[in-house]
């Protein structure tokens, strides 16, 4: 019974009536407008539910999406790749990471690569599995690859509390964890800017509340909605956001209000704060160096920093992307997958040249699986 209730409530969602109902107030809405919008979703799950529901060809021509750097596997650059790839290789090493991390490309390959050539990278749904592995390998170090905006941060927390009240001795940590206001700061201060309005991401606003995009209605006087992952909620974002610009307010809103408040999931961002604090400088891909946009483990925790512990052979040298890689230009909302001369040629998810091509968040996935180029 629960499951069929749960099954109804997420057709409720991608009722095709309910949509057609929202696009009829969006075009009359959209026809009040006398300028363009472009609305950035953030987050690469919303860009997958655009493209797979066909709701960017649902919207007036006024009204466009322009895709974000809400995908933390893409934004990952090639140095940090690589030294998961030579943490993998170390001997009486296993490297636990999350899935999407297997086939990004480094600048001397992918996990994948590191796999095939005897390397013990193993890849899990959650970072608590790691557990599990050090129990049945305490002759191993085993390195949890810790990578995802606020979303995954509380699990990483979660790992190290285990690990430092069992007194667990095999576990080390990698740390990549980043987050989202740094980088929509940036693209809004960029020169090329053309964002209009913000869906906000639904996971991390979870965690962290809508409370962190207050600056940009106040600062940058551009209105926030955060949306939950369907396609209504997605429908529903937009009609919100023109109703705005229509009815000249600047606001954040919370669309994805059956999980989302203001202050956010409060334990989590404390469990957060009692192992983690900014790191000055971390470097995205295809943005460029952003401070206080990431996370590092506390100076009373290095015992455990497998980046300070491997240092010696982890390179610290900037590495670029492929030089037919528009990816960057895709995250900072400036260029189209379609827009890449390699797209669906040379870059497919099979051969992936860059990192949105990778991930099941990319914007460049997105487009090859829904695009009809399978």
């Amino acid at each position: 019974m629960e499951q069929l209730k749960l099954k109804d409530l997420y057709d409720g969602f991608r009722n095709p009536q309910t949509i057609k109902a929202l696009k009829r107030l969006l075009d009359k809405e959209a026809k009040k407008l006398n300028t363009k919008i472009n609305i950035m979703e953030v987050c690469g799950g919303h860009t997958h539910t655009i493209m797979k529901y066909g709701i960017n060809q649902l919207l007036p021509e006024n009204i466009e999406f322009i895709h974000g750097p809400g995908c933390p596997v893409c934004v990952m650059p090639k140095e940090r790749i690589d030294h998961a790839y030579l943490l993998s290789l170390q001997e009486n090493v296993i490297l636990v990471t999350l899935g999407d991390m297997i086939k990004v490309p480094g600048s001397r390959g992918s996990l994948q690569d590191a796999r095939s050539k005897g390397a013990d990278v193993r890849f899990v749904y959650s970072p608590l599995d790691t557990i599990k592995i050090a129990n049945e390998n305490k002759d191993k170090k085993i390195i949890f690859f810790a990578i995802g905006f606020e979303t995954t941060t509380p699990m990483t927390a979660a790992l190290l509390e285990h690990v430092i009240k069992n007194k667990i001795d095999n576990i080390y940590f990698h740390i990549n964890h980043i987050t989202v206001p740094e980088p929509m700061r940036v693209l809004l201060d960029n020169q090329d800017c053309k964002i209009d309005a913000f869906i906000g991401p639904s996971h991390v606003s979870v965690i962290t509340g809508s409370k962190i995009y207050e600056e940009f209605v106040t600062e940058y006087n551009k209105p926030v909605v955060v949306a939950g992952f369907e396609p209504v909620d997605v429908m529903q974002s937009i009609l919100s956001l023109v109703k705005q610009f229509n009815e000249n307010k600047c606001e954040l809103e919370i669309e994805y209000s059956r999980a989302v408040s203001y202050d956010g999931n409060l334990a989590a961002q404390k469990l957060n704060d009692k192992y983690f604090i900014k790191a000055e400088h971390f470097r995205w891909r295809g943005l460029g160096d952003i401070p206080n946009s990431a996370l590092k483990l506390k100076d009373e925790y290095a015992f455990l920093d497998a980046e300070l512990i491997y240092k010696d052979i982890l390179p610290n040298e900037e590495i670029d992307d492929h030089k037919l890689c528009i990816c960057g230009d895709i995250m900072r909302g400036v260029a189209k997958p379609n827009d890449c001369k390699v797209f669906g040629k040379a870059c497919k998810p099979s051969s992936p040249l860059g990192s949105c091509m990778v991930s099941s968040e990319g914007a460049c996935s997105a487009y090859y699986k829904y695009g009809n180029l399978l």
